[in-house]
């Protein structure tokens, strides 16, 4: 069986995040992710998580001033103290949260030259990844389609993946999103293989309208069968926009392999 997990940044999005978490238990998901909690009281999160018996995987990292157009700090020229302290605040909130992994969010890096950038991002990361190793916190970092997010730092797998050679940390892996990596690419089974030894999480969506994972161009149990014959065991994030109800919507498990056990 598999294990899929639910991402409650998308799924049951309309309610209070700690009502999201007893929707997650109350629809059998083992285990949770979420994009920015930190509105929640880190210990009454932590609280929530145990008391419906659940695994709290990852958070995103502070994404600074969304409504001004930033997402993430991490390649941002002369945000370096800014990028420091949302690290400061993301660790402590793992820490006290119980959360296992950090996705770091790159930024949004129109108008800068590309070697100011990636010599500020290799700087940025390479702190954080020495942070996160004291810390046994599993750093994650995920390409963004280019046709939603235009001036992201990166939008390819293969493209985060030579950066991440680059920087040479153990510490980094790279979170694989179906849906952006489908966006991006036709033969997302081939993007998988080819840079599999980089991958440390997987999430899914339809694409391209990022719906439920049993729709859309991308045979997306091709691609889960194709990282399961690699040697892929962990959770599957399930970060996708329902198109109606998501418990309507949960169908899709039915043919998926889902184990409501860890």
């Amino acid at each position: 069986m598999r294990r899929y997990a639910a991402n409650l940044g998308m799924l049951w999005s309309s309610l209070p995040l700690l009502e999201r978490i007893e929707a997650a238990a109350r629809a059998g998901f083992r285990a949770v992710e979420m994009h920015f909690p930190y509105d929640v009281v880190p210990g009454k999160l932590r609280d929530s998580i145990e008391q419906h018996e659940l695994t709290l995987l990852g958070i995103n990292s502070p994404p600074g001033n969304l409504a001004a157009g930033e997402l993430g700090l991490a390649a941002v020229p002369g945000r370096e103290a800014d990028f420091i302290e949302s690290m400061r605040v993301a660790f402590n909130y793992c820490r006290e949260s119980g959360a296992q992994a950090l996705h770091i969010m790159g930024g949004n890096t129109s108008g800068f030259p590309r070697k100011a950038c990636l010599e500020t991002f290799r700087s940025n990361i390479l702190r954080a990844a020495d942070l996160a190793e004291s810390r046994d916190i599993q750093l994650l970092l995920e390409p963004l389609n280019e046709a939603r997010h235009p001036y992201y730092f990166y939008h390819h797998v293969d493209e985060l993946a030579e950066i991440l050679h680059w920087i040479r940390h153990p510490r980094l892996e790279i979170q694989f999103d179906t849906y952006h990596v489908g966006m991006e690419a036709n033969a997302v089974s081939e993007v998988l293989r080819r840079n599999w030894s980089m991958i440390g999480h997987i999430q899914i969506a339809a694409v391209p309208d990022r719906s439920e994972p049993d729709s859309g161009d991308v045979d997306i149990g091709k691609v889960l069968r194709e990282a399961e014959s690699l040697g892929y065991a962990g959770w599957i994030g399930c970060e996708y926009q329902p198109g109606g109800s998501v418990e309507e919507g949960l169908s899709w498990r039915q043919d998926a392999r889902f184990a409501e056990t860890v």
